[in-house]
């Protein structure tokens, strides 16, 4: 029997309706929920993602503010306009857009927006309120991939969970964000002694490495959660780190690429910023 194929669009969709609803409640609450969104420079793939971020806020009632500045803008000059959006009551969330030109310190301008408005997560102390399981904002990509875990009704308490990655981005939060849940986590990279047989043993399976169709149905265990976070260009096509066709013949659940992990993040972007500007009103859920 095939994989049961968790479609992140229309998960991503109830999502959306639940965040508009939110950001209306906050209106009529005298709160405009507001996002900053800084661009510098001309990197294409930065601007699709940048507009379809600022095409998601206006769907769902959050007000964006789009910064553009050029690919020669100084490392004093981006960080003069976050401490201005820090100091900006009516913003209350902040994303710098990465990567950044090589003249700036992309750790120099992470660590200059004020937590309470880092709603992508990258700030150290959101980091160390990840790790220490205290309340603060997580990184979206690994918000978005638990989504699809708990909306797929995937049992993670007491379950066996892989990771393969182990960025800061991605691999890193989510085996963070799984430990909250409960699962037993094992975190795999590149050094990772037998990491087929690893796989095998989990009953959730994320898969971040950055390499097209890595995973084989060989890595997979029977009835197995299969979330597939990488994309890649193969002749053309985006691929993701999963062999999509031939692991969905053996595991209960899996997501595609493109449709799965993909449509979440910005989704789980919005929802952050519907949480910071609860907190900076000081309205409680």
């Amino acid at each position: 029997m095939s994989a049961t194929i968790i479609d992140g669009k229309a998960i991503a969709a109830v999502i959306q309706d639940e965040v508009r609803a939110e950001a209306a409640s906050l209106r009529e609450r005298g709160v405009a929920p507001c996002l900053a969104v800084v661009l510098v420079g001309e990197d294409p793939a930065s601007q699709i993602y940048v507009r379809g971020k600022l095409r998601v806020a206006a769907e769902v009632g959050i007000e964006s503010r789009d910064h553009v500045l050029p690919e020669s803008t100084s490392q004093g000059d981006l960080l003069a306009l976050i401490d201005r959006l820090n100091g900006d009551p009516q913003v209350h969330g902040i994303l710098v857009q990465l990567p950044l030109p090589p003249q700036i310190d992309a750790s120099a301008a992470i660590l200059a927006v004020d937590p309470a408005k880092d709603v992508d997560g990258l700030h150290p102390l959101n980091v160390g309120a990840l790790v220490s399981g205290n309340p603060g904002f997580a990184p979206c990509t690994p918000c978005g991939v638990l989504e699809l875990l708990h909306r797929s009704e995937t049992d993670l308490d007491g379950a066996e969970a892989v990771v393969v990655g182990r960025s800061n981005l991605v691999g890193k939060p989510t085996a963070l964000l799984l430990l909250r849940e409960h699962a037993t986590v094992t975190l795999c990279h590149s050094h990772t002694r037998d990491l087929p047989g690893v796989c095998r043993r989990a009953d959730v399976l994320i898969v971040a490495a950055g390499r097209a169709k890595m995973v084989t149905a060989d890595y997979v265990k029977p009835g197995a959660t299969v979330i597939d976070v990488g994309t890649s260009r193969v002749d053309g096509k985006l691929s993701g780190d999963v062999d999509f066709e031939a692991v969905k013949e053996v595991a209960r659940a899996l997501t595609p690429v493109p449709g799965g992990v993909g449509p979440m993040t910005i989704i789980m972007l919005m929802r952050n910023t519907i949480q910071a500007a609860r907190q900076q009103a000081r309205i409680r859920a």
